[in-house]
Formats: structure tokens, sequence, C-alpha cells
């Protein structure tokens, strides 16, 4: 299959990058961090989440977050929903797109939202039904899909089965996610070998983690697959809290300087995204874990 002449970059910084930070970000640092992906042309945000900040201190400043952005026409700013009271504070907040989640783990459903498989995706059927009826678009995300820190290996009939069934509720797109960063590029293939046999490679999404360094080649893999929708984080922000020292998300500079080498338009500008990965990594008072952006840094372009 030919490449996709268009990729999406979904910018996931801003809260799947954030929220296990150490070091508490006010709303007006993440204000200006999504301010400028959005002056950078992401044609999408995940720009906080709706949980308890008893669970998650970090995103209990989402709601200031989304009356203070400036909103694009044409951009969308997504916030992860994990209930019924996620989903009234996002409407409360005018947050127009939506995420919610499950695993492809049953030790890791249980052990991050408390609940089975199959009982997260009947709580996640009814509150997508309510936010589609509210005139509000849903994303799917699916953790553990190449692999589980509790299980190990999870197999791709049960990430295609979870992907049909977000699908079914109305999910405009479902991200599968290697939580971990343990998948290879073969792994990456056999899982998509079964879910693009039920789902249409534009509704699908990949959210690579780089643990091992392997989040490129298994993008590369996806691109050979349809899939023109890819997950990654401004500066590489995100830690892996189930690898200790380990990488997590793939840094967007990254990616996009490997669509760039491909010639594939993302409408992204490196310089602006460049100055929002060095914006927030001298706020949290470090060094940016893109390899584009320290590059860049030591070389005149």
């Amino acid at each position: 299959m030919p490449l996709p002449k268009y990729i999406k970059l979904v910018d996931v910084g801003p809260r799947d990058g954030l929220q296990n930070e150490k070091i508490q970000v006010p709303a007006k640092i993440k204000i200006k961090l999504i301010n400028l992906l959005t002056k950078a042309g992401l044609p999408a945000i995940e720009a906080g989440s709706f949980v308890s900040p008893k669970w998650v201190p970090q995103m209990g400043n989402t709601k200031e977050v989304f009356q203070g952005i400036m909103q694009k026409a044409g951009v969308t700013y997504t916030a992860l929903i994990p209930n019924q009271k996620g989903l009234n504070k996002a409407k409360e907040s005018s947050c127009k797109d939506i995420a919610v989640f499950a695993a492809a783990s049953e030790s890791f459903s249980r052990a991050n939202i408390n609940c089975s498989i199959t009982d997260s995706l009947a709580r996640f059927r009814t509150l997508t039904k309510i936010a589609l009826d509210a005139g509000m678009s849903v994303r799917a995300y699916i953790s553990c899909a190449l692999g589980c820190p509790y299980e190990g290996k999870v197999e791709p009939e049960v990430v295609s089965h979870i992907a049909h069934e977000f699908l079914q509720m109305g999910c405009y797109e479902i991200s599968l996610g290697d939580t971990i960063g343990i998948g290879t590029a073969g792994d990456v293939q056999r899982m998509l070998s079964h879910v693009l046999l039920d789902i249409p490679p534009e509704n699908v999404a990949v959210h690579f983690h780089d643990t091992y360094g392997q989040a490129l080649t298994n993008i590369f893999v996806a691109l050979q697959n349809g899939v023109s929708t890819i997950d990654a984080s401004v500066a590489g922000l995100g830690g892996c809290p189930y690898a200790k020292g380990a990488t997590g998300n793939v840094a967007t500079e990254d990616v996009l300087y490997m669509l760039n080498g491909l010639g594939i338009r993302t409408d992204v500008k490196m310089s602006s995204l460049l100055e929002a990965g060095n914006y927030i990594c001298q706020f949290l008072g470090r060094s940016s874990s893109s390899k584009t952006s320290s590059a860049y840094k030591l070389k005149d372009y």
C-alpha cells in the first residue's frame, strides 16, 4: 500500500505528557503551551482530562485551561473523560471533543480504572451515547495494545474486538497505544493485520511509546498499512511509569522530521513546534527528549 499523502498529528503533550509530572504545572503555562502548539499548525491537541484531582492532581486545572486557550477553528481540542462526572465537567468547560479509554489487558484495566474490560466497555457505551446526543465527538484509546506490564503479551484479537466495539459506539477514531513501549515492527504488523480487517484505516490512530527506541519504526509500519493519524508528544513529554527510567511518548518533533523526509504533508511548522517544546522544557527545568530538538540546537539549519 502506498504511504498516505497527509498525516494528522495529534499532540498529546498537554495531557498524557504532563499528567505524571511531579512539578505542578499552572494553567497559564498549559494554556500558553497549547496556544503555541496551535500556532505550529497541529490539527488536534489533547488539552487535558476531567478526572478526579485526587487521582491525577496535575489535571485539576483542566477546566481553567479550556476556558483560557485560544481555540482555532478547524483544530480539535480533546479531553479525556473517565465517567459521567467528567463528561459534565467537559460540558461546563465548552469542550466539544472527548476521549474514552479501555485496556486490552484485564489486569491493566482493573489496575487503571478498577473494572473488567467488559464492564469498561459497558460504561463507555452509555457515556458515548450521552456525549454524541449532546453534539460532542468521541475518540477512543486502547491501552496495552502491544503488551501489558502485568500480563506480558496481548493477543491482537483482543485489540481488534475492543476497537470494533468502540467503532460501533460511534467513536470517530480509535487510538491503539503501546503503553509500555515494548512493541516491534513485527508486533505492529500482526496487530494491525487483525484490527484493519474490521476497522477502516481512516478510523485508526497509533500511539507509540519509545521505551526501546522502536516508536518511529513502528509508526512507519502503521503508515505502510494506511494509518494516517499519529499521536505524539511535544519534546517527548511523558515518562513510562511501568518501566523505570524509560522514555515515554515519541516526540512530535521526531515524527515530524521523519514525515518531512518522506515528503508527507502535515501542515505543521517545525520552527514553531520547536518553540513550543523549548517553552515547556524551560518551565520543567530539563532538556527536551526530542533528538530533533537537540540536533537543531547543535547545527545551524
